[in-house]
């Protein structure tokens, strides 16, 4: 056997230029929010980091991250439901469940309750998820309880404002611990919006709307003094009363919430902003009042103190006193200005279509594929699966049952998170050495290693393919990516011959010897580092290309813009040869080398013979190569200036659909 040289090192990717100067990201986060006086301009000014932050982080903050924190069904199996029965299930269920509810879900009889049980999440499928006429309703003994991304709507029994003769809140919940209540709707209900009651402990309720309602939002219902809670970037508008009102809380952290547009029906009491009632413990900070009655009060009991907030159009009682207690003794939290409060919560409050879509690796999955396991069949929101930096020796499947997802590592550099095995094609087949398979549409892979460190030089097999990645889906986006093999480093196929899959890999980096990028779908690869390994020898060191393209499609592989490396000998390597799988006629190679630098490696005929196929009869093209290993000979066909404006990669990629990720970069 031909001696092999290890040669799997990856190098650096290059480092990223920075994301703008201070003055850009707050022209953009004014333009975003729409802040034009000069004192919100400011406001924004300050406001910049946190803006561009992640709003919609899966991990809870304030209160409900305390004490072993808060993960409602984390671990458990993801199911999505569309009707009661099956959402009732499942909420009830003993075990943990992570429950995406898709659609607007009608509860009968009116106002009936869905209970939800301990280690339950919640979530809305993008921002359409909604319950209606009905309530969730968590029980006493309740723990680690996530509700987010839902509206929950219309159980209002008409005349009946005060909510009297019924008890339909939209959440509802007595004696219950760790729950992180987050981005949804609440409005127009037939009593309370949001009652949290009789001594429930670590509550966080953040980024809600509460609209359209009388009693809107109560804490306590209990002589004790145990409740904790944090109240952070709510809306409330369109609300007449407890906005909230807290009852003997131990401790209530409420800090940039927006009060506007209240009802105003000329109570002089029961129409009011917050209230610290009984003996709670209240802080206020950099809020925004618009229109209120009573902005902020306290019992001679309670104590509340205020500061920061923004006052407009108000009246009535603005009570401050007691010392109450530090937040910040407690957690760490990101406070924005007054000023920057009303276009921020009118924004990011509410449901939102990106909620719920990121699964972290290790933290809630213990691997890449128990989170690919976890995105739901028939995803239609894309949802990030987030790689921590890491080795990870596992095979991942991507089924077609789960389009939209991201494979994204989170370390600085691409080579600082690596999926990789070792099997070889003697072990299972060529589609079975691949360490990550890719059989659904709509896939991108970004800032990730993908390798199969199968080492031939150490085994005697028939079958030493050894693949890092396999594709048959669509519209295949790899980014700042590398593969790391030898034989058949890369597969870009399609589910049968005449179906096209498109793939496009950019400023990534692919090494190999043999047919180390082959395959049947259209390929470009664009702004990417490809290195021939050397196999030992003088005069055959292997062969980049085996392309199998479709006679019927124009568009095969496409190597643009990129450098081919090699420290084999010179003359040694071949550009490609073509593949006809099975002796296919109908698999005619197309491979477009073009604006690229080659290595005195390539040989000066650079295409050869497969399988008893001629080269000569692929679509075998080079176009302004450069480079020691690019001189034009005889045996190198090279597109015409004419050809080679329709064979752009555009015109590779762009299909029926039009195609365009290289436009989004």
């Amino acid at each position: 056997m031909t001696q092999h040289l290890d040669s799997k090192r990856l190098p650096r990717a290059k480092p990223r230029p920075g994301h703008g100067k201070v003055v850009a990201a707050v022209l953009s986060l004014v333009a975003a929010l729409g802040l034009g006086a000069m004192g919100e301009a400011r406001a924004a000014s300050e406001t910049a980091t946190s803006a561009a932050a992640d709003r919609w982080t899966d991990r809870p903050h304030g209160f409900a991250s305390l004490a072993g924190g808060t993960t409602g069904g984390a671990g458990g199996k993801v199911v999505t439901v569309t009707d009661q029965a099956s959402l009732a299930r499942y909420a009830a269920a003993p075990e943990p469940y992570i429950i995406r509810v898709s659609g607007s879900i009608d509860v009968a009889p009116f106002g009936s309750d869905i209970v939800v049980g301990s280690d339950k999440t919640l979530i809305g499928v993008g921002d359409t998820g909604e319950i209606v006429h009905g309530e969730l309703h968590l029980n006493p003994g309740t723990s680690n309880v996530i509700i987010r991304n839902l509206t929950i709507r219309d159980s209002y029994v008409e005349g009946d404002w005060d909510g009297k003769t019924t008890d339909f809140d939209a959440i509802q919940m007595d004696t219950v611990d760790h729950v992180w209540i987050d981005h949804n709707l609440f409005t127009h209900m037939g009593d309370g919006l949001l009652d949290i009651r009789k001594d429930s402990q670590y509550i966080t309720v953040s980024y809600n709307r509460f609209t359209h309602h009388n009693k809107a939002f109560g804490i306590g219902w209990t002589t004790n003094v145990q409740t904790q809670i944090t109240v952070d970037h709510n809306w409330f508008t369109g609300t007449k009363q407890r906005n909230p009102s807290a009852d003997n809380c131990a401790y209530a952290h409420l800090y940039n919430n927006y009060l506007s547009a209240q009802v105003a029906d000329g109570d002089p009491t029961w129409t009011y902003g917050n209230w610290s009632r009984g003996r709670t413990r209240m802080v206020i900070e950099n809020s925004y009042y618009d229109g209120v009655q009573h902005p902020y009060q306290a019992d001679t009991t309670a104590e509340l103190v205020e500061r920061g907030s923004i006052l407009r159009n108000t009246t009535g009682r603005t009570d401050e006193w007691g010392a109450a207690f530090d937040p910040r003794e407690f957690y760490d939290y990101r406070l924005d200005p007054a000023a920057a409060v009303p276009a921020l919560v009118k924004r990011f409050s509410g449901p939102q279509q990106r909620i719920g879509t990121t699964l972290r690796v290790p933290d809630d999955h213990p691997t890449v594929q128990s989170a690919v396991d976890a995105v739901p069949d028939g995803n239609t929101v894309p949802v990030t699966i987030a790689v921590a930096p890491g080795t990870y020796r596992e095979k991942v499947f991507i089924p077609a049952s789960k389009p939209n997802v991201v494979l994204q590592g989170t370390g600085r550099d691409r080579s600082d998170t690596v999926v990789v095995f070792d099997t070889p094609a003697a072990y299972g087949g060529s589609t079975g050495s691949a360490t990550v398979r890719i059989a659904a549409n709509d896939v991108t892979a970004r800032n990730l290693t993908f390798s199969n460190d199968f080492d031939e030089a150490a085994h005697e097999l028939n079958g030493e393919q050894a693949l890092a990645m396999k594709t048959t889906g669509d519209r295949i986006l790899f980014e700042d990516t590398a593969f790391l093999g030898n034989q058949d480093t890369l597969m870009t196929d399609s589910p049968k011959l005449d179906v096209i899959s498109r793939v496009y890999v950019r400023d990534s980096y692919i090494e190999g010897d043999v047919d180390f990028v082959y395959g049947r779908a259209t390929t470009v690869i664009e702004r990417s580092v490809i290195r021939a390994l050397s196999r030992g020898s003088d005069t055959n060191n292997g062969y980049i290309t085996a392309a199998s393209t479709w006679t019927g499609n124009p568009y095969g592989f496409l190597i643009t813009r990129s450098r081919i490396v090699s420290d084999a000998p010179d003359g040694s390597f071949h550009l490609g040869r073509p593949w006809h799988p099975g002796g296919e006629p109908a698999a005619v190679a197309q491979v477009l080398i073009r604006d690229t630098e080659l290595p005195a490696a390539i040989k000066p005929s650079p295409w050869t013979d497969m399988s008893g196929f001629s080269w000569k009869g692929a679509r075998f093209t080079e176009y302004r190569n450069s480079g020691p290993g690019a001189a034009v000979t005889a045996d190198r066909p090279q597109m015409s200036e004419a050809e080679a404006r329709d064979h752009t990669v555009a015109d590779y990629l762009q299909g029926t659909d039009g195609w365009a990720p290289y436009a989004r970069h």
